[in-house]
């Protein structure tokens, strides 16, 4: 690729990163869906619907129910009647889970860190400022 632009590259510094975060989950049995949907019960502080999920992880709340139904199935998190609605479904995050996204979390800091091993720490600080001030823009 000659000279490529900064938003493919981008892309494809992203795609690195995934791999290597994806590879480090394996052993752990999650896919990058369920660890995501693990920070979102842990950030959240408290159960969500099935539908609040969707809504945190932006997709169709259809979606969500095999990544649930995966992590429940593995001990991670646990479906309760929500006493407000006893039609909805909240989503519990068990210790277990807590557990394994804090590995989750750790596999995807050793990514990063292998990945950008390559600059120096003033170069990572630089390229953390830079991209921070993109992202700020959309918050």
């Amino acid at each position: 690729m000659n000279d490529p632009e900064l938003s493919e590259l981008l892309h494809l510094v992203s795609r690195r990163l995934r791999h290597g975060w994806l590879h480090r989950l394996e052993p752990l049995g999650l896919s990058p869906g369920q660890a995501r949907a693990l920070r979102v019960l842990i950030d959240a502080g408290r159960p969500l619907r099935m539908v609040q999920l969707a809504d945190e992880l932006r997709i169709v709340p259809r979606s969500v129910t095999p990544v649930i139904d995966a992590l429940e199935e593995a001990g991670h998190v646990r479906r309760e009647v929500d006493p407000a609605n006893r039609r909805s479904t909240l989503v519990v995050i068990t210790p277990s889970g807590r557990e394994v996204y804090e590995r989750a979390r750790e596999a995807r800091r050793q990514a990063g860190q292998d990945l950008f091993a390559v600059l120096s720490e003033e170069q990572r600080d630089q390229l953390k400022g830079l991209l921070g001030a993109v992202d700020a823009q959309f918050r």
